[in-house]
């Protein structure tokens, strides 16, 4: 069976978890409309990891860094009251309200 592409959707730059930040590297994945095993064979890791990593499960650090890197994403760490602060800039309030669990 031919695999398939993601769809790029909305999703929040806050990782609050795995799952969240599985959900913005298969976007990522989805906006360079790469398939699961090109993305993996690019990125230099196995199409498990990226997977994994894309389905909230936990993956080894360097292979996580990896995988940032390659799709041009990067992680910054705030502390909970800069967090606030930094989603004002890159997200509009209405936007944070939605995404709220």
């Amino acid at each position: 069976m031919a695999r398939t592409l993601p769809r790029p959707t909305a999703v929040t730059p806050l990782a609050r978890d795995m799952a969240a930040l599985g959900r913005l590297v298969r976007n990522r994945r989805a906006q360079s409309e790469l398939r699961i095993d090109d993305a993996a064979d690019m990125l230099g890791v196995s199409k498990d990891v990226l997977s994994r990593l894309e389905n909230g499960r936990s993956v080894s650090l360097d292979k996580l860094f990896k995988v940032l890197d390659g799709l041009g994403l990067n992680m910054l760490v705030f502390t909970n009251q800069q967090t606030s602060a930094v989603l004002d800039v890159v997200e509009p309030p209405a936007a944070q309200a939605s995404e709220k669990p």
